[in-house]
């Protein structure tokens, strides 16, 4: 029997969330080699708008595959944080990460963009939209000092990919509220594309 790949881990993750109507969307590194350039990774991060209730359901749903802790849903729920699964098969790592009712974070769900996994179309997932992804990367490749190369180059994979179709409308405004600007505005520089 084949090894399920990341993306149908990633995959086996967002079902259950969509079964229990639970907005969510890839981010991270797989949304990034989704909207720019492709780089292995080991990590699938997903961000969710989870309710409390819904805790002992998501243990019951995910246990069959993935090892997981009840009570890290329930404070990664309350702290508005995040919380890991691990693939029993695979060890593939996911995170999960709580939305919080921060304009950003309720921006960020409404504007993912549906994504098909694979040339036949079969298999689609709710992704983060090129401009979040650039944004998050920024957001993290600032928080971590400014020092992975990791990060940066895959915020300049999304912009070289996208080129014009990124709406600086969105993206430079939310930005500047994140404290990322001069930042976007190197990478936009980097990458060939000069904000319009």
């Amino acid at each position: 029997m084949k090894a399920p790949d990341i993306v149908e881990t990633a995959l086996s993750v967002t079902r259950i969330l969509e079964s229990l109507g639970i907005d969510h969307y890839i981010g991270g590194s797989l949304a990034s080699s989704a909207f720019g350039l492709a780089r292995s990774t080991m990590d699938i991060d997903i961000a969710a708008d989870i309710k409390p209730e819904l805790a002992p359901i998501l243990e019951e749903k995910f246990q069959a595959q993935f090892y997981v802790d009840r009570e890290a849903i329930e404070r990664a729920i309350r702290d508005k944080s995040s919380f890991n699964l691990i693939h029993l098969e695979t060890m593939f790592k996911i995170d999960i990460f709580v939305v919080s009712d921060e304009p950003y974070d309720r921006q960020a769900m409404g504007r993912r963009l549906r994504r098909s996994l694979s040339e036949e179309g079969v298999h689609q997932a709710d992704f983060s939209s090129p401009e979040d992804i650039i944004l998050r990367k920024l957001l993290w490749f600032r928080s971590g000092g400014k020092t992975s190369n990791r990060q940066w180059e895959d915020v300049l994979g999304v912009i070289k990919v996208q080129g014009e179709d990124l709406d600086a409308g969105y993206l430079e405004p939310w930005a500047e509220r994140l404290g990322v600007f001069e930042l976007l505005q190197k990478a936009l520089a980097e990458g060939g594309r000069q904000a319009k």
